[in-house]
């Protein structure tokens, strides 16, 4: 694919030219090894600890949709990201750009769901910072959010650790939050509700760590989906993924959107799912952990890593054929977190 001149939406789709910008701008600028792991969570090796660090932008469109808001999308995300290098959140910072005129109602309807989702995650925002910005420049808020946090000892988890024969374990149904906020946009004149699944995940890691900690993968399938994230796993542990599409789960309304709009729902983003990547021998407990969790009653095994094909993902039709998944190569739909 030819190289964009100037940015485009698509290069914040999280798919091929999200990966084609960090890997051809920003890392030959800013790399280093941490950065280079492309992980969810920077790891930081501090006197014998490991602290994990991230950070995000929201701008999301509409700011409340059914299920959440950008408060909770923001609180979410953070502590997602950390989860999936299986840190315990020490703190969160969030920072608000508000456009001039932008309802103070408004932004405390924000401030109390995120302050809920916060309450729901058992963690505290502890800094933050507030600007404004002319009318027209920020369509009424965007939030930028960091989070730190504290890996337990003996856990490590990384994108590069996937290893032959381990099982790959997802928590539910695919792309409730993108058709959600498709459908909150009355775009396409769709009617119709689809909440989104936006939820903080790290309750329910930190008990699967309890079940084990040879946990090798955790990833939530935001941005690019499920088959973005796949793609990710095998190219950095270099190592084949294969995956039965009759195992993944699709909500028939999600569906349905889908193939109005010749959408495909494994590449629809996530806010309330994660992907893990565990031994077969650990994979039963971890599983039932996850069932046991609000946030995964319908969790599953959708396919195992292999030794052949490294790099790439094979999924089984429900027909019985086989097709390779690629990452995201434009945009299925703009501004959904």
């Amino acid at each position: 694919m030819r190289k964009a001149p100037t940015i485009l939406l698509a290069h914040g789709a999280g798919g091929y030219l999200s990966h084609e910008l960090i890997s051809t701008l920003f890392l030959p600028i800013l790399g280093n090894e941490i950065l280079a792991s492309l992980d969810d969570s920077a790891l930081l090796p501090i006197s014998g600890a490991t602290i994990a660090f991230t950070t995000d932008s929201y701008v999301v469109k509409p700011l409340v949709f059914p299920g959440g808001d950008i408060g909770r999308l923001a609180l979410c995300g953070t502590v997602n990201d950390l989860a999936m290098v299986g840190a315990i959140t020490l703190g969160i910072a969030a920072s608000f750009i508000l456009e001039e005129g932008f309802s103070t109602n408004e932004l405390r309807r924000i401030l109390d769901s995120l302050r809920a989702a916060a309450r729901e995650a058992g963690v505290e925002v502890v800094a933050g910072d507030t600007k404004v910005v002319e009318r027209g420049a920020a369509e009424g808020l965007f939030i930028t959010t960091s989070g730190i946090g504290l890996v337990p000892g003996g856990v490590n988890i990384r994108g590069s650790c996937a290893r032959e024969g381990d099982l790959i374990l997802i928590n539910g149904p695919m792309g409730d939050h993108e058709a959600g906020i498709l459908l909150a946009r009355g775009a396409f004149s769709l009617k119709g509700t689809i909440k989104s699944d936006c939820a903080p995940l790290n309750h329910m890691v930190s008990n699967m760590l309890k079940a084990s900690k040879d946990i090798h993968v955790l990833r939530d399938p935001t941005r690019g989906g499920l088959a973005t994230v796949l793609w990710e796993i095998a190219q950095s542990s270099q190592v084949g993924v294969e995956v039965e599409e009759e195992a993944i789960l699709v909500r028939p309304e999600v569906r349905g959107v889908c193939e109005l709009l010749g959408f495909d729902p494994l590449y629809l983003a996530n806010e309330g799912k994660l992907v893990a990547v565990v031994p077969e021998g650990e994979a039963e407990r971890v599983l039932e952990v996850m069932r046991a969790d609000p946030l995964g009653k319908e969790s599953a095994v959708i396919g195992r890593v292999v030794e052949g094909h490294p790099g790439r993902v094979h999924l089984r039709t429900a027909i019985g054929g086989h097709r390779i998944l690629e990452p995201l190569s434009g945009e299925q739909f703009p501004r959904i977190c």
